[in-house]
């Protein structure tokens, strides 16, 4: 089993002096954790998700480094090998960290897979990056339709998002 808080505090020493990235990954692993829990994932399977949840855009400073972008196409390229010594470091077995790693290696590639632990963190990034960059109802609505297949990720984004805002 991998240990979640001894990973975090890892990645947290990685992305040491960039606060946004950190309260990124924390709010991603808090959406996988309750999206996850929500949708009955089983214990290995949760483990894993919360991995990569905490570990999913640890790619960017690396791709920033090379690339000179932050795009998803190259947090997908240099996500794994970063993050592959820290699951090690966390004390992933090689079935997690493979699990891990694709998980990371395919954050931003919608169409990657139907499996839940996927869907599970691209609804997580999603509605933590709605609120972070601002997005538009309809640019909800629109992932709403493309991105979302969980009921649980479904009603965060219409109470978050889509839903009228609370009026005293």
């Amino acid at each position: 089993m991998i240990d979640i808080a001894k990973l975090a505090a890892l990645a947290a020493a990685y992305d040491a002096g960039d606060p946004r990235r950190v309260q990124h990954l924390m709010k991603v692993y808090a959406f996988c954790r309750i999206l996850g829990q929500s949708e009955g994932l089983d214990g290995q399977a949760q483990n894993i998700l919360e991995a990569a949840a905490v570990l999913h855009d640890i790619g960017i400073h690396e791709a920033e480094r090379k690339h000179g972008s932050s795009a998803g196409k190259w947090q997908e390229a240099e996500g794994p090998a970063v993050a592959a010594p820290l699951l090690r470091e966390a004390g992933a077995d090689e079935a997690e960290s493979e699990r891990a790693l694709w998980l990371i290696a395919h954050h931003h590639t919608y169409d990657a897979s139907e499996e839940t632990d996927f869907r599970i963190l691209l609804e997580a990034d999603f509605l933590v990056n709605a609120y972070e960059d601002a997005l538009p109802p309809e640019a909800c609505r629109t992932a709403g339709e493309r991105v979302f297949r969980t009921e649980t990720g479904r009603s965060f984004l219409d109470n978050l998002y889509l839903k009228p805002p609370y009026k005293a």
